[in-house]
């Protein structure tokens, strides 16, 4: 009896095992997902060696501020040094692509980053151990400074930032195109790679109701971004998707203008002005 019982339980056995969700067969698509989940989470990560050349703030640039608030020196700037005492120390200098500016006694020295009352201070601590008074004045001239604009504007890019200035002075200085700009959408990206913001913009208003809510002031490296009108938009698609044809149709009309102007005369006499027998005067 119990040899003749011995073989089903065996087989039992096996089926219970085949059915648990806990054998090695029943865990290898459990498995497989949570290496794919792993997998995903390990590509979206960003890698270490690429977050150490990542900006921390700003858009890019290596020396960032709030040049409204205090000015500071950045690459291309040019940076005035005077002193009431020691006229051989006045100097007007540009700062190179290095950040630097050579200086008379104390030679190349970074500026870029600094402030003028940091840069002041900087000046005078260099310059102690060659005189014993000193006053040292600094002004900046500023070039290296600038914003973005595009989409539905005539002029478009890098626009060198003045200072003091609002989104409907950029936008209108730009030049709207007004059949296609979509001005009540307007949109102020200021990017950055950890706390990007995008500020709204509703220029409509200020035309038709004088409504100056949304006429914010422009940062330095701040994108302006004036979008096109749905109907813009499907122009825009319609000639995309057009394109092709068109372009074949325009090469085909050159080429039959220049063979039809080339080849023959104004009366269809071949050779016309060519000199040839026949040919009209």
């Amino acid at each position: 009896m119990d040899s003749h019982l011995q073989p089903r339980a065996a087989v039992r056995a096996r089926r219970e095992r085949a059915r648990s969700p806990m054998t090695h067969a029943g865990l290898r698509p459990f498995l497989l997902l949570l290496l794919l989940a792993l997998c995903a989470c390990s590509s979206t990560s960003p890698d270490k060696r690429l977050l150490q050349y990542l900006n921390d703030k700003g858009f890019g640039n290596r020396y960032t501020g709030n040049a409204e608030d205090q000015n500071y020196v950045t690459i291309g700037d040019t940076i005035a040094i005077s002193d009431s005492y020691h006229t051989e120390l006045d100097q007007t200098q540009r700062v190179d692509v290095d950040g630097t500016v050579v200086l008379p006694e104390i030679g190349a020295v970074h500026v870029a980053g600094q402030t003028r009352t940091e840069l002041e201070a900087f000046l005078t601590q260099k310059y102690t151990p060659y005189y014993e008074q000193l006053k040292i004045d600094v002004r900046l001239t500023t070039s290296g400074k600038f914003y973005f604009i595009f989409g539905e504007v005539i002029g478009e890019g890098k626009k060198p930032f003045p200072g003091d200035l609002t989104v409907f002075e950029a936008v209108t200085e730009a030049g709207i195109d007004a059949r296609t700009a979509n001005l009540g959408r307007v949109r102020v990206i200021r990017a950055d790679p950890r706390d990007p913001l995008i500020i709204p913009v509703n220029m409509a208003s200020m035309f038709k109701a004088g409504d100056s809510t949304d006429n914010i002031l422009i940062q330095e490296r701040d994108i302006i971004y004036v979008p096109p009108t749905m109907i813009a938009q499907l122009g825009y698609f319609l000639s995309d998707l057009l394109f092709p044809i068109t372009t074949v149709i325009n090469q085909f009309a050159s080429a039959f203008y220049v063979f039809n102007g080339q080849g023959y005369g104004r009366r269809g006499g071949y050779g016309y002005n060519n000199n040839y027998g026949g040919g009209y005067p």
